[in-house]
């Protein structure tokens, strides 16, 4: 099953950085473009075609200057870390190569596409770069698109849910049509005003595919005798199988599988080191003709996460965040003034809250279930929590304590969000959890139940943040002043989201909203009880996201008004009308604590090799939107003698 692209990783791992050869720009107006060392030996050999033949017709040429950036070299090699085998898919995330995507100010801009028209939030039209090319040289084009919409979401065999949740508006699907290679148009009878969002994800929809190479795994396609052995070959049990487990544009985890991102896998099964390669068909340049990226090679090292710190105190990382809090700037300063091989930059957070509790609203414990509903309880276990004691104690004041809101830096901030129900008031805590008639207490002040137990409420966490852990021991002593006694439950984080979302567990620990940035034209989808993972009612985003198969239908006046203000949103006619709708839906939040925030804003540390060129000294560590290092494009990044 070895095709072109795996030649060409196979190769790449003998291929060493070297100086720039300058081709002419065949057919084109313009500079020429650089070939990289990386591949010029693949291009003396004909096993690659030369630059000018690998690049759009129009690639995207990258202002380096406007961003106040310098130009780099080619060459290097990163190294990074993550804690999990899966987690390789962070190269995605990181990569951000998306149809549309986020600049640094949170504005969409074409990245993949040449461009897009938007009529009335109602059509969409897709122009992709004529002559676009897959890293293993197949063209990019509108069959693409095609195959992905005809052969994989719409076949019951793949699909078997159907198209994704996202494509849906008003319970209808778009006409999807394809009128040239370079042409895709999604158009719906009503507005969908969030569709280039969702394209500019950390976890991008993917509504495309490598036609090409999936073609020869699916059925209607393939030669049956042929995929039939393919299907025997990978020990499973059907065709659809056979092609899902190759169709990980996300996972990252298929070596053979073409791709668009910056760089591609170069590592076959599971490894303890991953690699990654540059793309020969990579479609950005900057102004000099240079083909980004710039590093040639990206190494990810699989770690256990208490090593992260201290391996980049070590000076093992070049550009290192994820498996990094707060506590661990101590021991990264040490190793930034005894080393001098890095720098550790203090970067913003993007998360509504740094921790947030979750009373689980859809907890089968129907006396539990009563209690957490009743808005009382959850306004005064807010209100008994020493926020101010938390920042003193855990961030050296340097986070922000409150309520979970948006940040200073979204245009919906409003300070009373923030504050409504945060201040540090045990008194109106013990005065409303009397008036919700949990009056009764045992011999040591712990308050009962309905039904005679004691008010035990277990808090399940991911068990991956010592500051969460720290917090809670806090929180503890502070809900036993109010009669509550709060028991922690660390636990593996699938098993954590499993136990939530089957209903098991009472309350739980996770960061806020990961959007806590959300501009003029973010979708509020989140506000509202629409997916499983907003862990306060993974029961009613259940029932959203099967249509009903299965969950709970809201049954609180506030959950059933943030589904109706999340409507009026998708059908607002103007920035003005969506504004006031944010403003609705977040006040009911503030009003509802349906997470109970803590601190906000806490600096998330970032390790830089100070031979590492391009990073942002200040900037904002967000998943959406943000896509974590992935808005500041780290194809950009470079190191200095293009040696890594």
């Amino acid at each position: 099953m070895f095709r072109a692209t795996q030649k060409l990783l196979t190769r790449a791992s003998a291929v060493l950085a070297a100086s720039f050869l300058l081709l002419p720009l065949s057919g084109h107006a313009g500079p020429s473009f650089v070939e990289s060392g990386f591949w010029k030996p693949e291009v003396d050999a004909g096993n690659l075609p030369p630059i000018s033949e690998r690049l759009p017709h129009a690639p995207l040429v990258v202002d380096l200057a406007a961003k106040g950036r310098q130009f780099g070299v080619q060459g290097g090699t990163l190294n990074t870390m993550v804690t999990r085998s899966k987690d390789i898919r962070q190269m995605v995330v990181y990569g951000y190569a998306r149809l549309v995507g986020y600049s640094e100010d949170y504005q969409l801009q074409p990245d993949i596409l040449l461009g897009y028209e938007n009529e009335g939030n109602k059509r969409y039209t897709l122009r992709l770069r004529p002559g676009h090319r897959w890293s293993n040289g197949d063209p990019f084009t509108s069959a693409d698109f095609e195959y992905w919409w005809k052969d994989i979401a719409n076949n019951p065999l793949l699909s078997p849910a159907g198209p994704p949740d996202f494509l849906f508006a008003e319970g209808k699907l778009p006409q999807v049509s394809f009128p040239d290679e370079t042409t895709v148009i999604f158009e719906w009878q009503v507005p969908h005003p969030q569709f280039l969002q969702n394209l500019a994800q950390a976890r991008p929809p993917f509504i495309y595919r490598p036609s090409a190479y999936l073609k020869q795994f699916h059925a209607d396609y393939a030669d049956a005798d042929t995929l039939a052995e393919e299907v025997d070959y990978a020990r499973v049990k059907s065709w659809a199988a056979l092609h899902n487990k190759y169709d990980n544009m996300y996972k990252f985890d298929n070596h053979e599988l073409p791709t668009l991102q910056p760089w591609m896998n170069a590592t076959a099964g599971k490894r303890i080191r991953h690699q990654f390669v540059r793309n020969p068909y990579y479609h950005r340049v900057d102004s000099r003709g240079v083909q980004l990226p710039y590093i040639d090679t990206v190494e990810m090292e699989i770690v256990a996460g208490g090593l992260v710190a201290a391996k980049s105190n070590a000076g093992q990382a070049d550009l290192q965040a994820r498996g990094l809090g707060f506590r661990d700037i101590p021991i990264l300063r040490k190793g930034e003034n005894d080393g001098d091989t890095y720098k550790t930059y203090l970067w913003g957070t993007g998360a509504a809250s740094q921790i947030a509790i979750y009373p689980n609203l859809n907890t089968a414990d129907p006396v539990w279930r009563n209690t957490l509903r009743d808005v009382r309880v959850r306004r005064a276990l807010s209100l008994a929590i020493n926020r101010a004691a938390i920042n003193r104690a855990l961030y050296f004041k340097l986070a922000k304590p409150g309520a979970m809101s948006v940040l200073e830096r979204s245009p919906f901030f409003r300070p009373e969000f923030r504050e409504a129900w945060a201040s540090f008031d045990p008194e109106q805590a013990n005065e409303l959890l009397d008036q919700a008639g949990l009056t009764e207490k045992d011999g040591y002040g712990i308050r009962h139940l309905p039904d005679g137990r004691r008010m035990e409420l277990v808090v399940e966490t991911a068990g991956e943040r010592q500051e969460v852990e720290n917090a809670l021991q806090i929180i503890t002593d502070d809900w036993n002043d109010i009669g509550v006694k709060l028991i922690m439950r660390p636990l593996d984080r699938d098993i954590l989201r499993n136990r939530v979302f089957s209903g098991t567990t009472m309350a739980s620990v996770w960061y806020g909203w990961d959007n806590g940035l959300p501009q003029k034209h973010t979708s509020p989808a989140f506000l509202a009880p629409t997916d499983q993972v907003f862990l306060a009612w993974p029961k009613w985003g259940q029932y959203y996201q099967t249509g009903g198969a299965a969950g709970e239908a809201p049954d609180m006046e506030p959950a059933q008004r943030l589904m109706e203000l999340l409507h009026e949103w998708e059908l607002a006619d103007d920035d003005t009308e969506r504004a006031e709708i944010w403003h609705q839906m977040l006040s009911i939040h503030a009003d509802q604590v349906y997470g109970i925030g803590i601190v906000a804003a806490a600096p998330q540390p970032v390790v830089v090799s100070n031979r590492l060129h391009n990073v942002p000294e200040q900037a904002i560590w967000a998943w959406e939107p943000g896509a974590h290092f992935g808005i500041y494009r780290p194809d950009e990044f470079y190191f200095q003698d293009g040696e890594g």
